[in-house]
């Protein structure tokens, strides 16, 4: 059982800046799709930002130019540095491996952008 583990969630003013993290399984990380999601409360889950095993990388259009994802396979880890946050931000950030057509998600971690 794949087990992702998420970090770095809280409450933050409108303009403020937030990293995210999340630690995924080390024997098959490097091969692995990372990617960020996000679902408000009566919302889709939808896509943030997704990086390839190979690098590329795809960013949702509400938040490009905003949000930066990167991966460290060294340390198993994928990040989500969340800069200029707006109140529209605000959701539960969901981790995604997807391995061999298959996915893991984290547990989720809040985030929250006052006005």
């Amino acid at each position: 059982q794949v087990q992702l583990v998420e970090s770095g969630g809280g409450l933050v003013q409108t303009g403020g800046s937030l990293r995210l993290s999340c630690v995924g399984p080390g024997s098959i990380f490097s091969i692995s799709a990372m990617g960020w999601y996000r679902q408000a409360p009566g919302k889709q889950r939808e896509l943030v930002a997704l990086i390839t095993s190979g690098g590329s990388i795809n960013y949702a259009d509400s938040v490009k130019g905003r949000f930066t994802i990167s991966r460290d396979n060294a340390k198993n880890t994928v990040y989500l540095q969340m800069n200029s946050l707006k109140p529209e931000d605000t959701a539960v950030y969901y981790c995604n491996s997807n391995w061999n057509k298959k996915n893991f998600w984290g547990q989720g971690t809040q985030v929250t952008v006052s006005s």
